[in-house]
């Protein structure tokens, strides 16, 4: 049978087989994209977002080189320029990209950032990214749910390790621009793993596609990995001595999860001197035993914003005409 189907090809006029190659490749490539690339996620970018991420194989995260590189420069001014710049990992993104977060600031007219980044990602990102992009935030809320690690994260150790990385972000940045209007106008020949978007104008995350639905309490959980501590303390002081603005108007907060790692966040708050600003409601979900699900996030920071409310409006209210930073000598942790 295989020696016949050889037979029948050897038949074929040249064209014919390059035609019948051609639409071979084509499909096989159609096929990878759909299931494997930007395809397998639906699209809903807005007016106003990027893709961020999207759950395939041969996608996944964009973020990390979207503000490596500047692929997304209305982002990247957005994030420089904001009066309060939220950083952390995908907890505090889930947590705070809600309605009630953008409404209470819309009120008070102050501008923010959520810069928080998939992969529970640490200061080894973070610190090189905010030298990148120079904010002259008067407040930052830094969520301390293990980011002050020493720890790189698997899109970090590509960004910093790999040579043809970049180009592979433009790529996708190229596939974005082909996934919107595509599956915009056609969502049928979309799939719909799951996507998350990231708005330019403010950082807040809103997603598309299929969500895990196994929901599962937040709590506390017992201290681990005591004996670095110290260690994540060290490297809390010297980030946090970096910043520039004044000391009073850095908050750390600390997002429930499952086994949240409040005591941790205590004592790096307790050794920074630093405020810990994170309300324990009651009735908290996560939608995958990691990030709050929408009702909880919702209720959740209503609480925080009326903790933390009075001293944001107060730092953004003065905010200082000079970056600068008024820690005492010694504070960098040197």
């Amino acid at each position: 049978m295989l020696s016949g189907s050889r037979g029948w090809l050897r038949k074929l006029s040249p064209t014919v087989y390059a035609v019948i190659l051609v639409a071979a490749l084509v499909g096989t490539l159609a096929v990878k994209v759909r299931f494997r690339g930007v395809f397998a996620c639906p699209a809903s970018y807005g007016a106003a977002a990027y893709l961020s991420d999207c759950n395939a194989a041969n996608y996944g995260d964009y973020d990390h080189g979207a503000f490596w590189f500047g692929l997304e420069p209305e982002a990247s001014r957005a994030a420089a320029e904001a009066n309060v710049l939220f950083i952390g990992n995908s907890r505090l993104q889930f947590a705070l990209s809600t309605p009630q977060t953008t409404e209470w600031f819309t009120r008070n007219a102050i501008s923010f950032y959520l810069l928080g980044f998939s992969h529970s990602e640490t200061v080894a990102y973070m610190a090189p990214v905010l030298r990148k992009i120079d904010p002259r935030a008067s407040v930052y809320v830094i969520h301390v749910d293990r980011f002050f690690d020493s720890r790189i994260s698997p899109p970090t150790a590509q960004l910093q390790q790999e040579r043809d990385i970049g180009a592979r972000y433009r790529e996708k940045q190229v596939w974005q621009s082909l996934h919107k209007p595509v599956c915009g106008a056609l969502p049928l020949l979309c799939g719909n793993q799951l996507g998350i978007y990231r708005t330019r104008a403010n950082g807040t995350w809103r997603t598309a596609g299929a969500r895990p639905q196994a929901k599962a309490p937040v709590s506390d959980g017992a201290p681990t990995n005591v004996d670095r501590w110290p260690e994540y303390v060290s490297i809390a002081k010297k980030f946090v001595g970096e910043l520039r603005t004044r000391r009073q108007c850095v908050l750390l907060t600390l997002v429930p999860t499952v086994d949240t790692k409040r005591a941790e966040a205590q004592e790096i708050a307790n050794a920074l001197g630093l405020p810990l600003i994170a309300p324990q409601v009651d009735g908290l979900k996560t939608f995958d035993g990691s990030h709050l699900e929408p009702a909880s996030a919702a209720r959740w920071s209503a609480a925080f914003l009326e903790a933390a409310g009075p001293i944001i409006q107060d730092c953004a209210a003065n905010r200082p005409s000079s970056a600068s930073n008024d820690h005492d000598p010694g504070s960098n942790g040197s």
